[in-house]
């Protein structure tokens, strides 16, 4: 039988689920919801509606109009409004938490008080508040420093860390002016950050290979926090400043949040910071990552609908098998992204040209462009395309993704593909993946070792 695959969302991350089914054998038939027209889904999908992704009656009304016979949720929002829940309902099986499940990452204050009570390893020291006033006394209390995190969603952008973003009194400033009901006050972990994805269902955990995402907004990790303005990952599962140890501790906190959390389904995505007594989780996510999903999902060679189908049918699920290809995504976003972006900016993207990059990179042996063994990829995020054009959102607008044997190659590809496609007036991260940025991530965690 054929499958109807119903997307719900339309950013960077669905563009990568949309085109790893569309990727396929052909069992698949695409059909994508979101608020924005993203023109990379839309043109994959058979079909592609305009719907407000966080109202679940208008996502089962679509998704029963088309015959809807599986559904996969990318973003957030819509988990915490209790789309899957309503799919489940309609008798669809989407590929996603339920909302109460999907409190591992839409609720902080539950995350962390999840994690002590089940003794999840990892879990740094925590406390929970109500009261600003209370909150400002535990970080004068408190022997070190903290990050102060809101209790719900804020898109990546509400985390201040004491003794790196803000001081003690900024951070205080901050509890009291920022208006949130509930607050995490955990201490500051130091080492390097990384994200482990995992495919979820039937008790089962299957694993992808490690990413390092960058939140700050400017190169060297300066500026206020963002949704994500690039990543990269290897060849082996590990990352550079990683020993396979430290990635099988992370797999093994995602196996025990699994086993305690007790039926879960869909994507379960740990962000651990790499300390010098290993990993600890920075949180939890219930979906891909945007931007990892663009570094995972180009390089998965196992048919995701068999995913699906195998989630559904309650049966074993595969083992998934990755490409030993490295992966360097940069993001295109808004001038003032994150804190006032220029919102609905024509932007030009010359699609033909990133995919040319990666095979005509200069080749300084000769007169000639070489054949490269990797790919350029473009994946359309937040932006909306209207009938004269596409339009820039207030969030990110497009990634390019390298793919090539090492990570050096692959951000070669990534900047030559930046270069073709069209940055101009937009803002571009451009030391991700680079060798000095990825020689410091390993002398800092050798630092913190002491090796």
């Amino acid at each position: 039988m054929r499958e109807r695959v119903l997307l719900i969302g339309g950013g960077g991350r669905e563009h990568a689920i949309a085109r790893a089914l569309a990727g396929g054998d052909g069992e698949a038939e695409l059909y994508a919801c979101a608020g924005n027209r993203n023109p990379g889904i839309a043109r994959l999908a058979a079909e592609f509606e305009t719907v407000e992704t966080t109202d679940p009656e208008a996502v089962v009304d679509y998704a029963e109009a088309i015959e809807a016979t599986l559904a996969v949720v990318g973003p957030e929002a819509p988990l915490a409004a209790g789309v899957v829940d309503a799919l489940e309902d309609a008798d669809i099986y989407a590929f996603g938490p339920r909302r109460a499940e999907a409190r591992i990452e839409t609720d902080k204050s539950f995350q962390r008080e999840f994690m002590a009570e089940h003794d999840v390893p990892g879990c740094p020291d925590f406390a929970v508040f109500d009261d600003p006033e209370a909150a400002c006394e535990y970080v004068d209390a408190y022997d070190g420093d903290l990050a102060i995190k809101p209790a719900g969603l804020t898109g990546g952008k509400g985390v201040k860390v004491i003794g790196d973003q803000v001081t003690a009194e900024e951070g205080k400033a901050y509890i009291r002016e920022s208006g949130y009901d509930r607050l995490v006050l955990e201490e500051r972990l130091v080492g390097e950050e990384f994200t482990v994805q995992a495919f979820v269902a039937n008790g089962e955990v299957r694993t992808a290979p490690a990413v390092q995402d960058h939140k700050r907004a400017y190169e060297g990790d300066e500026g206020p926090n963002t949704g994500g303005m690039g990543s990269y990952s290897d060849a082996a599962r590990e990352l550079p400043f990683m020993t396979a140890a430290d990635y099988e501790a992370a797999v093994e906190i995602i196996e025990a949040t699994v086993d305690a959390l007790d039926g879960y389904r869909g994507i379960l995505y740990g962000q651990f910071m790499l300390t010098a007594e290993g990993p600890k989780v920075v949180e939890f996510n219930a979906r891909f990552g945007d931007p990892e999903a663009m570094n995972t999902l180009p390089v998965l060679e196992t048919d995701f609908l068999d995913v699906l189908v195998a989630a559904r049918e309650g049966d074993p699920l595969p083992e998934p098998e990755f490409a030993p290809m490295a992966t360097v995504c940069k993001y295109a976003v808004p001038e003032g992204y994150p804190t006032d972006p220029t919102a609905g900016a024509k932007v030009e993207v010359d699609e033909e040209s990133v995919a040319r990059a990666a095979r005509a990179t200069d080749d300084s042996s000769g007169d000639e462009p070489r054949e490269s063994a990797g790919d350029a990829l473009l994946f359309y995020a937040s932006v909306d395309e209207r009938d004269d054009g596409i339009y820039t959102t207030t969030s990110r607008s497009f990634a390019v993704v390298g793919v090539a044997d090492s990570i050096t190659e692959a951000e070669e590809i990534a900047e030559d593909a930046l270069a073709v496609a069209g940055e101009e007036g937009l803002h571009v991260r451009h030391d991700i993946g680079t060798a000095d940025l990825v020689r410091r991530r390993i002398d800092h965690v050798e630092e913190l070792r002491g090796d």
